[in-house]
């Protein structure tokens, strides 16, 4: 996690680490800066841009500033995953 949060800052954005339940559902977001987010372990899937996106664990996905989201959990464990926004947009 410290190294996704070095190179995450290297390239002007914060690092938080989040943790969801099974079926854990983040509808809709819109945020006025880009965002990058990594999946650490489980099973999460994306909805934005008119795409739907399963990183696997390592893979970085990018959410351009003011693109509306959808984040779920579609594992049967607990899944943990790295988002952060550029700092300086």
């Amino acid at each position: 996690m410290e190294s996704i949060a070095a190179a995450w800052r290297d390239r002007g954005f914060g690092c938080e680490v989040w943790t969801d339940g099974p079926g854990q559902v983040w509808p809709d977001f819109v945020h006025d800066v880009d965002e990058l987010v990594v999946l650490l372990e489980g099973a999460i899937q994306l909805e934005f841009g008119g795409k739907v996106v399963r990183p696997a664990p390592g893979e970085e996905v990018f959410i351009p500033a003011r693109e509306r989201h959808t984040v779920t959990n579609i594992g049967g464990t607990v899944s943990r995953w790295c988002f952060g926004y550029r700092l300086n947009p």
